[in-house]
């Protein structure tokens, strides 16, 4: 039989548009077992947001996160295949990957630009996909497809090792230095081997396998790499940093290694962590038609509520420094009122603003309100926005001093650690640092009650919103003191 072009476009279409709003069962079984088991609330109340967040976007068929990734495409074809096509195997796939985040009835975030270095100008669709691809034997193809977020892929680590030194202190130290941001818990994929981009590809590849670290655990042999799996698994674990960086028993789901043959003198390690919305699927066409993809049993999901009532309730239109200042870190507070949003490229534009003079846009007032850090995934049918998670707030540190300088704003919410200088700054005009989920973009966009671009509407994605929010759920990070809830990691000597 041949394949038909349809069959491999509507194939990555449909896959694509699956994984943005199903995990795996063998995620949703390790995030249940790690909420049972976790004894911090702080960190229980994290995990219970992503698997709620789960369970909403699986019956919503919505994004489980904002950054719905960069398309990764594993594609092994056979050397017996038979086409009946008029666009390249690399065409085809692209064209599955602009259907699926174009769709009307569950648009993706178009996260992917164009000229890295200079204009940065976003492509709208998604594309171009990141294919690797292999001959094989058969007359099958075979896609391993991911959608990877950038909060974890900016996190990714090589290292070109001597031969006898020890990769265990290596990945623990480089665990601990990624911090929060890769959005944890999650899974850390290690590619041993071959030459720098072999272990790459690696490390990217394991973190298409499936969860089965207990597996490995209870059997009574293991291999030479199983060892060392669940020596990693135990010891990253041990290091309390936990979820979203708030401490507690799991920081990862799993530990996956790969290895390859590599040159005597080279050890070869790459180090890639995939966050709490983890999306990948495996397929294959045989020209028999598209690809049936499988069915999720939402009774897997736990029956489980977020503690609200432990929950602070915060009137942001009438708030003031003077009350912030009686917040604790580890405070969990429930946000109702105006919110503006803001992340990389709007803060750059607003940065260039204020040292030519010009001043804030007349359209932005950040007096007294906090500055969200967000691209959402547009509204479809009669959503006021679409999925609306925190951005990792560690890349806008650089624009702390400016915005607080030049602004009367509260303080900041968005995902992860700080850096110390930001703290200070924090300190010393007494705002504050609020943390949102990571992975529970569905979730808090149901928080979000009016949306409307008030600037830099060319930034797409990008763009300032005013938003209005009740019982938006967040986590005091850094109080007006400067004290810092991640520092249950950061101070971690090693």
């Amino acid at each position: 039989m041949k394949i038909k072009q349809k069959y491999v476009v509507d194939s990555i279409f449909n896959a694509l548009q699956y994984i943005s709003y199903y995990h795996s069962p063998d995620f949703i079984k390790a995030i249940k077992n790690a909420y049972l088991k976790e004894t911090n609330q702080s960190a229980k109340n994290a995990i219970a947001q992503i698997l709620i967040n789960s369970k909403m976007a699986a019956l919503g068929k919505r994004p489980l996160c904002q950054d719905t990734g960069i398309v990764n495409v594993f594609v092994e074809v056979g050397t017996d295949v038979k086409w009946d096509c008029d666009l390249s195997l690399e065409d085809m796939i692209n064209q599955g990957v602009k259907k699926a985040y174009q769709h009307p009835e569950n648009k993706l975030r178009a996260s992917i630009i164009k000229d890295p270095l200079f204009t940065r100008t976003n492509t709208k669709d998604n594309t171009p996909a990141i294919i690797h691809t292999k001959i094989v034997t058969g007359n099958k193809i075979n896609f391993t497809l991911s959608a990877k977020g950038a909060g974890s892929e900016n996190k990714s680590k090589f290292f070109a090792l001597e031969p006898n030194d020890d990769i265990v202190d290596l990945v623990l130290k480089t665990v601990i230095g990624m911090g929060a941001g890769w959005c944890p818990p999650g899974i850390i994929g290690i590619g041993v081997g071959g030459t720098a981009e072999k272990a790459m590809l690696l490390a990217k590849k394991s973190l298409t396998e499936p969860i089965n670290i207990q597996d490995i655990i209870d059997k009574k042999t293991k291999t030479p790499i199983e060892k060392l799996r669940v020596e990693l698994f135990n010891k990253i674990n041990n290091l309390g940093i936990g979820a979203q960086g708030l401490g507690g028993l799991t920081t990862v789901l799993d530990v996956k290694i790969k290895d390859y043959p590599t040159h005597a003198a080279s050890l070869p390690v790459a180090i890639i962590p995939n966050c709490a919305a983890t999306r990948h699927i495996h397929f294959s066409l045989d020209g028999s038609g598209v690809a049936k993809l499988p069915d999720i049993n939402i009774d897997d999901y736990p029956n489980i509520d977020i503690d609200y009532p432990k929950y602070i309730k915060v009137n942001l239109d009438t708030l003031t420094k003077q009350q912030t200042k009686k917040w604790n870190i580890g405070d969990t507070l429930l946000l109702t009122g105006t919110i503006i949003t803001g992340r990389d490229a709007a803060h750059n534009r607003i940065k260039q603003m204020i040292e030519n003079g010009q001043g804030l846009p007349k359209s932005v007032n950040f007096d007294n309100k906090f500055i969200y850090y967000v691209g959402p995934v547009d509204a479809v049918a009669n959503e006021v926005i679409g999925p609306a998670g925190p951005t990792t707030a560690t890349r806008m540190d650089k624009f702390t001093d400016i915005i607080l300088d030049n602004t009367n704003i509260l303080g900041m919410i968005g995902k992860a650690e700080r850096g110390q200088k930001t703290i200070d700054s924090l300190k010393k005009h007494k705002a504050t640092y609020l943390i949102a989920v990571g992975g529970a973009a569905y979730l808090i966009s149901k928080s979000i009650k009016e949306a409307k671009k008030i600037a830099f509407e060319d930034l797409a994605m990008e763009a300032i919103y005013e938003l209005k929010v009740k019982d938006m759920p967040v986590t005091v990070a850094v109080d007006s003191t400067g004290n810092n809830i991640h520092s249950v990691f950061q101070d971690i000597n090693f």
